[in-house]
């Protein structure tokens, strides 16, 4: 079986324009979208909402409020009117009734919200090494966790460090261990005892451009191809990091190493502190 779990979300820019309607239905409106892994759902699913908007710090109940008819009707932000219900207590059937979301998922989505009132119950220095391992599982960032217990991003990594907790790299096997598949896509997890593959060192990282948004789409994906082309042709070894599905700098062959991941501070430097690449580039 596969031992991995892989979230899209699409990205919908719909506050950059006057009079539009935010219910989603048959009709196309996203620009972009995601694509996270982790071991379990509700990892990679916590990665994607970051992925989709950076301000978001994962599937957070204090954005929204609770409203039955968002509830209902499907938006572009229902997924936080839904954690801010949990929050609130809606049962499972209630949530079931109101949304029609299987089940399994909203039981998911409760396991997130139940280990963010344990979070608020804590604080930094309170925090035991198992209750912080465990959020780190699920798919909860440092950002996440320090805004949570009142902390900063900097001092939760420092505390992590302390305890040992990092992740582990895990490389993507597509046919589920039927014979040996080594293939370039990797992902960074809390839910893994070692690493998947070595760290010769010696490569030149490349961040990429994320997600398609209004003004800024595949002409941008391009200019982190061209770079990874001219790396090649010097002789470099390559790292690309970028979640989007969509773009060519997330095909297999593209780069040395490509890590389906977030570009963000944490997740880079998680990946820099691994791979202690020669350098960097910013797109």
């Amino acid at each position: 079986s596969l031992d991995y779990c892989v979230v899209k979300i699409p990205r919908w820019d719909l506050a950059k324009f006057n009079r539009v309607s935010t219910k989603i239905g048959s009709s196309m409106k996203s620009v972009g979208e995601v694509m996270s892994i982790g071991r379990n759902f509700e990892e990679a699913f916590q990665k994607a909402l970051r992925m989709v908007d950076e301000n978001v710090n994962g599937f957070d109940p204090n954005l929204k409020n609770v409203n039955e008819n968002e509830l209902r009707e499907p938006t572009d932000k229902r997924m936080f009117v839904l954690a801010a219900a949990l929050k609130q207590g809606y049962t499972i059937e209630k949530l079931y009734e109101l949304t029609k979301i299987d089940r399994w998922f909203l039981e998911k989505f409760k396991n997130i919200i139940n280990y963010y009132t344990d979070l608020e119950a804590t604080s930094h220095d309170s925090i035991t090494p198992e209750l912080l391992k465990k959020v780190k599982q699920i798919g909860f960032s440092d950002k996440q966790i320090a805004v949570t217990i009142k902390s900063t991003e900097l001092a939760v990594r420092k505390l992590r460090e302390e305890y040992n907790i990092t992740p582990f790299v895990k490389q993507i096997d597509t046919v589920a261990a039927e014979w040996p598949a080594s293939t370039n896509y990797l992902y960074l997890t809390y839910n893994g005892t070692t690493h998947d593959l070595n760290f010769p060192g010696e490569f030149i990282m490349v961040l990429g451009s994320g997600v398609y948004r209004i003004g800024s789409s595949v002409e941008f994906d391009w200019c982190a191809v061209s770079c990874l082309r001219e790396l090649r042709n010097q002789g470099k070894k390559t790292i690309m990091i970028n979640y989007n599905p969509e773009t060519v700098s997330t095909d297999y062959d593209m780069s040395d190493r490509l890590y389906f991941e977030e570009i963000s501070f944490e997740v880079v430097m998680d990946i820099y502190n691994i791979e202690q690449p020669d350098g960097v580039i910013l797109s």
